[in-house]
């Protein structure tokens, strides 16, 4: 016997396309990553107004700015690739607790990046839009690195990937058949429509009876059957009709 055919859907495994993508994803993630920090710690360097000249930004500032954006790395990481449990808490705690977090460890990255640009002297609009770009980047990055993980392929509805037809011999722990035998419908015989010879011969034997001067022809088309049935059925009637019986003569007694 041959194996049945079985089909892999696409949710089940990763796609070659998905795998090679996961590249461009980490990429992204390195470069946002490393540029937000950069933008960051390069914001502490700012001197602020009325500094001495060899003013150095405290060590504490440094590491405070190497911290945000990795906060928000972390953060959008535990979002988005723990395994939550499905219970009403747990969705409280996923959401107004990280969630928060996020949002706070965002804005003040966003704040220093702008700064940073402002004091380059960038416009108002690379200032403000600017940092979108670079934590963007980040973030977007770890989307499609969640994504496209193993066994986590995006569902398309309707569509399938079908294997090959497996044809290696069935073992013999392998019973099932590979096809439902197919079994033929049965005929039912159904009561025809046409009229018995009995019924037929009747008829005949009636309508001669009755118009004895009419042919065969025209009795055929009154009856809705072949000539041929007609002189059938005359031929028979003619046949098994008794002759009739002569009575004897009856003889007048003697005279003595």
């Amino acid at each position: 016997m041959l194996a049945s055919p079985k089909g892999i859907t696409m949710s089940d495994t990763t796609t070659p396309h998905a795998t090679s993508g996961r590249g461009w994803g980490y990429a992204g993630a390195l470069l946002g990553g490393l540029v937000s920090i950069a933008a960051n710690v390069a914001h502490s360097y700012i001197p602020p107004t009325s500094t001495p000249a060899d003013w150095h930004p405290p060590i504490g500032d440094v590491v405070g700015a190497v911290f945000w954006p990795v906060a928000l790395f972390v953060a959008i990481e535990i979002l988005a690739r723990t395994k939550w449990p499905r219970a009403k808490r747990w969705v409280f705690v996923r959401f107004l607790g990280l969630l928060p977090v996020a949002v706070v460890t965002a804005i003040v990255s966003y704040g220093h990046l702008s700064g940073l640009l402002a004091h380059y002297s960038e416009s108002w609009l690379t200032a403000h839009l600017g940092p979108l770009a670079v934590d963007g980047l980040m973030v977007m990055a770890s989307s499609a690195l969640m994504a496209t993980a193993p066994g986590r392929t995006p569902d398309t509805a309707g569509q399938t990937e079908s294997a090959g037809v497996d044809t290696a011999l069935d073992t013999i722990a392998d019973s099932t058949p590979d096809t439902a035998p197919v079994t033929k419908p049965k005929r039912i015989r159904t009561a025809s429509a046409k009229p018995s010879r009995t019924s037929t011969g009747a008829k005949v034997v009636a309508l001669a009876a009755k118009h004895p001067d009419m042919t065969s022809v025209e009795m055929a088309k009154r009856l809705g059957v072949s000539d041929r049935t007609i002189r059938r059925h005359l031929s028979a009637s003619t046949v098994s009709a008794p002759a009739p019986v002569e009575a004897a003569p009856v003889l007048a007694p003697l005279a003595a």
